[in-house]
This record gives structure tokens, C-alpha cells and sequence, in this order.
């Protein structure tokens, strides 16, 4: 119910919009939470090499961003619109020129993995516990210096005029106000060129992986960092003068949209890929996971990410046939385990906690009497026993999650979310809404403006893990990670090939 003109007061509305890896989703939200207006925005990467996945910033990041706000303006019927977040996939690496304008396709995270050898490089040249200890994060497809070697080795026409670092946030904000910014936890992303415990570019190293280029400067995603310029706001339909957050990373914005804020709150994000964020009080280095700074001023976060979840499951819908609903109800009924079948969800490599960008996905066990509903509970199974594995990472890293989150498409339904409860041995809270990031957005756009948000998106539903299930899959679990060990030699051989013809990587 539309509850905007409630006693007939005007409503202070903020508005949060997202770039994901699939989509572009925007809400329109009162001051105390409540959604009023919704829209999206369909598009695809470009995989225009194996191992390449870009997105092209002009025509995905802004015209999605126009059509949403546009839709979302005329929605607040003429009720006053108070602050903007925003939120994108990173980190990016966009090169722009002088003036914000993208000089090529942006460069995605760490599902793009054209910088193998760069990484390689830069470790020798800075050492890798070095760079762990300054960065937080390992050198991996993950971080940016990689990507701008790349850039300088492979593209030097390009690099030469970049005179801009953007990621898909940074290039919305300085499309909307002028302002070159960039916060600080997409910016500890960009390893090695943040020091994580200083707060600040690493101006040394940065100038060493990116010489001459001009850095943003850095802010906290819950600061306005300016106003919306009047030639936009006709192009946009938004109001000029209206605050603008320095906005962050998508998957750090969707923790934020469900109260994950507080050491030991860790969100487990399920979508096209996966990914987990545990807020820390200080800085806790592991080799497996990104460290990064937090959200919210004197937070730092553990972050894992998983290179496919979501992708692997709408990939076997349509190798399979039939709807997400046919498949999940059909799921439902095979037993846990799969009825002998185990899963590797590496469908695209993976990230945390192995970074093997040539590992590859393997269903063992296969029969003549598997079908489609023992293969599909197998792949939620193989990612669950990959969230179990990136959980314990964090556990030895000494970041504890006291408190699990979920949120995201992969929450609808049920089965998943009990898989990864069983799986795991942990139980899951389930907000009222998991729109996503564009929540969080309009989230931090309120706190920016001075709004109590404490009250946002309530925990609605908790999953329990059953304990019998647990005990069952133990073994299984053992044999997952047995399972990727063993195959190694054979996954990499495989991926070898397939970049010899020319195939998917």
C-alpha cells in the first residue's frame, strides 16, 4: 500500500539505485524504510575474449541509471526527494579521460581474469605478504593494479590518455555532480594501491603500478560528496540540487540494506554470483579472503566472493528446461546428498578461498538414473559446501559470525537457503525485503542526511539447520574439498585447452 499521503503530510522520499552484474534495480523509499516505487533494468556482460567480462559504462551504467530514475521521479508523484545513493559491481577499472568520458569497456571484478601475469609481476616487485600485510588483500583477479598494468602492457593508447579511475559507482557520481570521489572501501579494493590500516592511498606503490594517473579523493560512503548539476537533472528528471552520496560497491550497500553493521554481522548474498561480507573491528589479513575497509567510518570487513551461484543455476535451467519453481520443487524431493552426486560449483574459476581462476566445474557421481532434480540439488549443495568453505576462511582469519543475513534472489523459495543452513551448521535471518543494494543505497542516502535508519528492513524469518541433515553431509563436505585437490592437474589442463580453441574460460 502506497502510504505517502498519510494524513495528508508531504513525504520525504530518498532514492538508491544499483548496477549489478545483470540487472540495474532502483527504489524509492520514505524516511522510516518503507518502499514505495521500484524499477529494474535487464542487461548482459561482454565476454568479448575467454577470461574478458566487461560492461559498457555509457550504454548499461548511465542509460539503465536514466531510465530508472526517470521512472522512479515520476512515481514520487511530486513528494520531495531528499538524498540519491548509489551502488555498482567492483571493483572496475573504467579509464575515462579528463572529463568522466569512458575511454574503453569497463574492465569487470574478479570474474574478469585477463591479468594472470600482471598479478605475477607485481607480487615479485612488492613481495605477497607484503602486499597482504599494506592491502589486506592478496594480489588476485580481484584487484585493480593488476588490471592497470594490464591496461599500460596491452593498451597503451588507452592508458596514456586515462586520466580517471572509475568503477561503476564513481562514474554515476561524477556524471551526476562533477566530483572526482571514490569511497574508501571500493578504494581498498584497489590493491596494492590503499594501505588498509593507514585509511589512505598508497601513494608509493600507486605510483608505481599507475603512473601519472590523478587519484579520486576518498570519502565514506554515508557522506553527500555533492549535488545533482542542473544539464543533468534534465536528462535524468532529477532535481537539481539534490544530495548525492559518495556511494560503494554493491555487495557492501546490500549488507548495509539488512542491518549488517556490527562486529560479528556477516550477510551471505545470493545472486548471480555469491558473496559474504563480515564486519571486523580491525583489519584481519588472511591470504584466502579480501580485506577491506568498511562501510561505515572505523569498520574494516572480510569479504569472500564465489565466481558463479546463480549463473550455474539459470545456466543448467536452460540446459535442463523447465522454470526456477519446476526445478526447486522437483530438488525438494531428492534427499541431501544428491542421491551420490557431488558437485564443484567452479563454472567460471573461482575466487575465494582457493583464487584459481582455471579451476572448472565437475559433477561426480553421475548415473544413468540422475535426473535433472538430483543435478540441480547437487549444484545448490556444491555452492553451499563453497560457502561453508569461504565461512571457515573467515574463521581462521579470526572474524566470527555471530549473526548470518541473507538476502538476494537465491533467498526465494526456501530450499537453497535451508541447504546452505544444513550445509554449514549455521542459521540464517531473512529480512523483510532482499531487493538488494538499491535498498542499502537509499539507506545510506537517508543516514547521510542525518535519518535514524535502525528501524529499516526487520528480520522477518530465521532458518534452522537440522541437525541429522548436518551430520549427513559432514562427509560430504570432506569429499568436496578432497574433490578439488584431486582434479586440479586435470581442471587446469582442461582450462589450458579450452583457451587453446578458443573456448569459454
Amino acid at each position: 500500500m502506497d502510504t505517502r499521503h498519510q494524513r495528508g503530510r508531504p513525504v520525504t522520499l530518498f532514492l538508491g539505485v544499483d548496477i549489478g552484474t545483470s540487472a540495474s534495480k532502483g527504489v524509492l523509499t520514505t524516511a522510516d524504510g518503507r518502499i514505495v516505487a521500484r524499477a529494474q533494468r535487464s542487461h548482459r556482460v561482454s565476454t568479448p575474449r575467454p577470461g574478458w567480462v566487461e560492461h559498457d559504462a555509457e550504454r548499461v551504467w548511465w542509460d539503465e541509471f536514466v531510465a530508472i530514475t526517470r521512472e522512479l521521479v515520476a512515481a514520487a508523484d511530486g513528494e520531495r526527494l531528499a538524498a540519491l545513493g548509489v551502488s555498482g559491481i567492483g571493483p572496475c577499472l573504467l579509464p575515462a579521460d579528463h572529463t568522466g568520458r569512458p575511454l574503453r569497456p569497463a574492465i569487470l571484478y574478479g570474474v574478469d581474469t585477463r591479468a594472470t601475469v600482471e598479478i605475477g609481476e607485481l607480487n615479485k616487485e612488492f613481495g605477497e605478504q607484503a602486499v597482504l600485510e599494506r592491502a589486506g588483500s592478496a594480489l588476485t583477479s580481484q584487484a585493480i593494479g593488476p588490471k592497470i598494468r594490464w591496461l599500460h602492457k596491452h593498451e597503451p593508447h588507452i592508458a596514456a590518455r586515462t586520466e580517471m579511475l572509475l568503477m561503476a559507482s564513481s562514474f554515476l557520481v561524477h556524471r551526476l555532480t562533477g566530483r572526482y570521489v571514490l569511497d574508501h572501501q571500493s578504494a581498498s579494493q584497489c590493491v596494492p594501491l590503499y594501505d588498509l590500516r593507514a585509511r589512505e592511498w598508497a601513494t608509493d606503490w600507486a605510483a608505481q603500478v599507475a603512473p601519472g594517473l590523478r587519484l579520486p579523493k576518498l570519502a565514506w560512503p554515508t557522506e553527500v560528496v555533492g549535488c545533482v548539476r542542473a544539464d543533468i537533472a534534465e536528462i535524468t528528471g532529477l532535481p537539481a540540487g539534490l544530495p548525492v552520496t559518495t556511494g560503494t560497491i554493491d555487495a557492501w550497500a546490500e549488507s548495509a540494506s539488512v542491518g549488517v553493521r556490527t562486529p560479528g554481522d556477516a550477510m551471505i548474498m545470493y545472486g548471480t554470483t555469491l558473496f559474504l561480507v563480515q564486519v571486523l573491528r580491525r583489519p584481519r589479513p588472511h591470504p584466502g579472503l579480501w580485506g577491506t575497509c568498511g562501510t561505515w567510518p572505523g569498520t574494516y570487513t572480510l569479504a569472500a566472493g564465489m565466481a558463479t551461484s546463480g549463473a550455474v543455476t539459470d545456466w543448467l535451467r536452460q540446459l535442463v528446461g523447465g522454470d526456477f519453481t519446476e526445478l526447486v520443487t522437483a530438488a525438494d524431493t531428492v534427499p541431501p546428498g544428491s542421491r551420490g552426486l557431488l558437485a564443484l560449483p567452479y563454472f567460471a574459476g573461482e575466487r575465494t578461498p582457493i583464487f584459481d581462476p582455471d579451476a572448472r566445474g565437475i559433477v561426480a557421481g553421475l548415473t544413468l538414473g540422475h535426473g535433472r532434480a538430483e543435478l540441480y540439488r547437487a549444484v545448490l549443495e556444491g555452492i553451499a559446501y563453497g560457502v561453508r568453505h569461504n565461512l571457515s576462511a573467515m574463521t581462521e582469519a579470526g572474524g566470527h559470525a555471530r549473526r548470518l543475513i541473507a538476502v538476494g534472489g537465491g533467498t526465494k523459495g526456501g530450499l537453497w537457503t535451508r541447504i546452505v543452513s544444513d550445509i554449514t551448521g549455521l542459521p540464517q535471518q531473512i529480512p523483510a525485503d532482499t531487493v538488494g543494494a538499491c535498498l542499502g543505497d537509499a539507506l545510506l542516502a537517508a543516514e547521510s542526511v542525518g535519518v535514524e535508519t535502525s528501524g529499516w528492513n526487520p528480520i522477518v524469518d530465521t532458518i534452522e539447520p537440522d541437525s541429522e541433515r548436518t551430520e549427513r553431509y559432514e562427509s560430504y563436505y570432506r569429499n568436496y574439498r578432497e574433490l578439488y585437490e584431486r582434479t586440479t592437474a586435470i581442471t587446469h589442463f582442461l582450462a589450458a585447452e579450452q583457451r587453446r580453441a578458443g573456448g569459454s574460460n
